[in-house]
This record gives C-alpha cells, structure tokens and sequence, in this order.
C-alpha cells in the first residue's frame, strides 16, 4: 500500500504593508518587512485554507524559516499613483471543511480593495456552496512617491503541538 504524505500548514496569520524607495525590489522588501513578513522565506501558494487551520503568532517563527504565502502586491513608479493589496479569507462555519483565500491588488483605496477582496471570498465560498463562519481581510495601500509597493499576504505554516 502506497502512502502519501503532504504537508498542511495548521495556522495562519493576514498581514499588509507598503514601502517606497529609489528600486522595485526595495519598495518590494519595506512593504514586506512592514508587512512583519520580511524575515522569511515565502514561497507562493494557491488559495485554499487548510481545515482546522487557525490563527498563529508569527513572532513565533525563526527568521529565515519557510512560510507559505498566498500574496497580493502591487509595484508601481507612477508618482502620485495609490495603489493597494488585500487577502481576505473565507473560513467555513464546519472546521473539516477547506476554507478559500482571495487575493488582488488595485489602482484604488484601501477601502476599495478590502470591500472587493471579501466579496470575492464570499463568492468563492458561496460557489463552493460551503457556509460562512466569518470573512477576515487585511489591506495596505500607498500612495507612490519614488517607487511603492504594497504587499497583503496569508502567511500559512504548520506548528507542531508540544
């Protein structure tokens, strides 16, 4: 008998920011550090939340580590441009049940793509005909000095119990 093992991450943690400076990739790594996400290592995922995942405290996580991240950013020089990034996530009212991540950025307020972001979890929610326990967001926007970059993220990890 074949097993298969994958890894399911059993916490969770939204977080947003923005920076400016004179490149990309530096306004890309303020947002992320004002984000308190800079410290790791993410690599992309898709967006679906684990069942039974739960809310974690990313200050408990060693810098350097791997952490998954379903991302929203936006990099622009425009100057004078406000740009945004949220996440919202859907969390299913039944705990075995897979939840769903929503992600985007946007030329627009903050207001404007936290509002956008959550009904397009609740749509993907309603489309996977699973009740809504409760939406959660996180948003950062920016208004482009030299070049901005904003940066909404869930961050996803599996915590080992003690």
């Amino acid at each position: 008998m074949t097993r298969t093992s994958v890894l399911v991450p059993n916490r969770y943690a939204l977080v947003a920011g923005a920076g400016d400076a004179e490149s990309g990739l530096n306004a890309f790594d303020r947002a992320l550090q004002a984000a308190e996400g800079g410290q790791f290592n993410l690599v992309k995922v898709t967006s679906i939340l684990p069942p039974s995942a739960q809310p974690g405290d990313i200050a408990n996580l060693p810098p350097g580590g791997i952490v998954f991240a379903a991302i929203g950013t936006e990099t622009s020089h425009q100057h004078g441009l406000n740009i945004a990034a949220a996440v919202a996530i859907g969390v299913p009212e039944d705990p075995a049940e897979a939840g769903v991540i929503m992600e985007g950025h946007w030329h627009c307020p903050a207001t404007e793509a936290e509002e956008r972001v959550r009904a397009m979890a609740l749509q993907a929610m309603v489309d996977r005909g699973l009740k809504v326990a409760r939406i959660e967001s996180a948003v950062a926007d920016h208004h482009v000095e030299h070049v901005g970059s904003v940066a909404a993220m869930v961050l996803l990890w599996q915590e080992q119990e003690s």
